[in-house]
């Protein structure tokens, strides 16, 4: 299988937007678990959303030049698949930390990281106009 030069892009693209997401994931995730006290899989969610509505906006405009008029459909259709990221990010979540004991900041780091691929191809083939 050949990967094109376009596609690549579109992938590394994503994942510096994917950066910037874990960024505002991490510290709104910090911010409501450790000084607002609220639960972790609360404070997970609330993290996981910021980012995806500021990943929406990032991936649109700079990763896919999306110019499709129907913003809010398309806005839908990430959201959606973000939130299938959000199950996917919440069950690995708890199998490491709660099954397995591991540490709830390195276990978010891996989730990402496996919802990365999981939003990137997902979105691609379903979000985001391909021209």
């Amino acid at each position: 299988m050949v990967i094109s030069k376009t596609f690549l892009l579109k992938f590394l693209k994503f994942g510096v937007v994917g950066v910037s997401g874990m960024v505002v994931d991490f510290s709104l995730t910090y911010l409501f678990k450790e000084i607002v006290k609220i639960q972790k899989y609360v404070a997970n969610a609330i993290g996981f959303t910021a980012a995806a509505t500021t990943n929406f906006f990032l991936n649109r405009i700079w990763t896919f030049e999306d110019s499709d008029p129907a913003v809010t459909v398309q806005f839908f259709k990430f959201f959606i698949v973000s939130l299938a990221g959000l199950g996917i990010n919440t069950l690995i979540l708890y199998i490491l930390v709660s099954k397995y004991k591991k540490n709830f900041y390195v276990s978010k780091f891996f989730a990402i990281g496996v919802v990365v691929i999981w939003n990137f191809f997902i979105n691609y083939l379903f979000t985001f106009t391909q021209k």
